[in-house]
C-alpha cells in the first residue's frame, strides 16, 4: 500500500508517498480502507523529529481517518461488518491506504456526511470534547476562552461549548479567522496580534473573566491568561506553540485566584488493558462522544454541529499541505485524500 513517509526528520520537502507493507488486523482490531485523513500539529512535530509515536503505534503519519471496514481481526465483537462507513481516532498510521484500529476507537460516519468531512472530526473534535468535559468539567453558563479559535480544535470547541450551553470566546490572528469563529458560534473574538486579549476578555465579561481557558500556546500567554481567569478557574494546556518556559510569579498569581492548571495529551494515552467492564480511556472517550455528540452532526445543512474543512490535498501533495499548516494559513481542517 502507499503511505505518507519521511526517511529523516526535517522540513516538508522530506515527505513523499512510499510503498509499504499493508497491515494485518490483530486481536480485536478492524482493518480500515482509508479514503481520507486529516493533518494535525502532531504530524508536523513528528516530521521534525520532535514527537515520536507512542510505543507500539505506527510510525506512519496520521491521527485520524475515514473510510470503510475492509477486514476483521480475531476476537472482534461483531459490532462492525465489512463495508461499514467509519471514522477512527488513531495514534498513527492514518495517512495510508489501510490502517488497523482497535474496534473501540471506531465511530460510524454521520448520515449524509462525506469521507472528506468525516476525516475532519476524530482528532480535533475528540480533543475538544475531552478538554471540555473529561478535563475541564464545563458547566452551563460558564465562559470559555479558546486560543487558536480558527484551528480544527478551536472550531470544534466553539460548537461544543455552545452545545453545553456555555459561552465561547476566542483569540485568532486575522480578521478572516475571527469571522470564521463568529460563524461557528463564538460570542466574542479578539486579535491577539493587534490587541491585548486579556483586557478585551475582562471588558467583555464585565471584569469577572473566564472560567476555563483552552490553551495550545503555552509560555508566552501565561500572564495574560491569569489576568483574565476567574477565581477558581481552570487553565487547560494541551500544546506549547510558544514553548514551555515561564518567567515570573506563576504560582503566586495562580494561588491568589485559587485557580488550577490541567495538562492533557490525547495521543500518548497508554493502551492499557481493557474489557467490557473497564474500557481504556480512549475507548471511554469515543463511546461518550458517539453517544452524546455524534447525533448532532446528522441532519445535513441544518445539523447543529458541522466540521469545517479548509482545503483538500491528495496524498502525493502531502508536503504542500504541511507547508500551509506550518504557515498558519488554514481555517479549520486540512484533509488528505488517499488514492484508491
Amino acid at each position: 500500500m502507499f503511505a505518507a513517509y519521511f526517511d529523516c526528520p526535517g522540513g516538508p520537502e522530506n515527505l513523499y508517498m512510499k510503498e509499504v507493507m499493508k497491515p494485518d488486523p490483530g486481536e480485536g482490531e478492524i482493518l480500515v480502507k482509508v479514503s481520507a485523513s486529516a493533518l494535525n500539529r502532531a504530524d508536523l512535530l513528528q516530521r521534525r523529529g520532535k514527537y515520536p509515536p507512542p510505543k507500539g503505534a505506527s510510525d506512519i503519519l496520521g491521527l485520524e481517518a475515514a473510510g470503510s471496514v475492509a477486514g476483521l481481526g480475531p476476537g472482534c465483537s461483531g459490532r462492525w461488518k465489512v463495508g461499514d462507513a467509519v471514522m477512527a481516532l488513531l495514534s498513527g498510521g492514518g495517512q495510508a491506504q489501510y490502517v488497523t484500529v482497535p474496534e473501540g476507537l471506531l465511530m460510524p460516519i454521520p448520515k449524509d456526511m462525506t469521507f472528506t468531512q468525516a476525516a475532519a472530526i476524530p482528532e480535533a473534535w475528540l480533543t475538544a470534547f475531552q478538554l471540555l468535559h473529561f478535563v475541564g468539567k464545563v458547566q452551563e453558563g460558564e465562559r470559555v476562552l479558546i486560543h487558536a479559535g480558527a484551528s480544527g480544535v478551536g472550531i470544534a470547541a466553539i460548537q461544543l461549548v455552545r452545545l453545553a450551553k456555555a459561552i465561547p470566546i476566542v483569540t485568532a490572528g486575522t480578521q478572516e479567522k475571527l469571522e470564521a469563529t463568529a460563524n461557528a458560534g463564538a460570542a466574542a473574538g479578539f486579535n491577539y496580534k493587534t490587541e491585548d486579549f486579556s483586557e478585551k476578555v475582562l471588558e467583555f465579561t464585565q471584569g469577572s473573566g473566564v472560567d476555563i481557558i483552552l490553551d495550545c500556546v503555552g509560555g508566552s500567554y501565561w500572564g495574560k491568561n491569569l489576568s483574565c481567569l476567574n477565581t477558581d478557574g481552570r487553565w487547560i494546556i494541551y500544546g506549547l506553540l510558544s514553548g514551555g518556559e515561564v518567567h515570573g510569579d506563576l504560582l503566586g498569581r495562580l494561588l491568589s485566584k485559587r485557580a488550577s492548571i490541567h495538562t492533557s495529551l490525547l495521543r500518548s494515552r497508554d493502551k492499557e488493558a481493557s474489557s467490557v467492564f473497564f474500557p481504556q480511556y480512549k475507548e471511554r472517550l469515543v463511546r461518550a462522544f458517539t453517544e452524546e455528540v455524534l447525533p448532532h452532526f446528522s441532519g445535513g445543512p441544518s445539523a447543529r454541529l458541522q466540521p469545517l474543512v479548509d482545503s483538500v490535498y491528495p496524498l502525493h501533495a502531502i508536503a504542500e499541505a504541511h507547508r500551509v499548516m506550518e504557515e498558519n494559513k488554514n481555517i479549520g481542517k486540512i484533509v488528505i485524500e488517499i488514492p484508491v
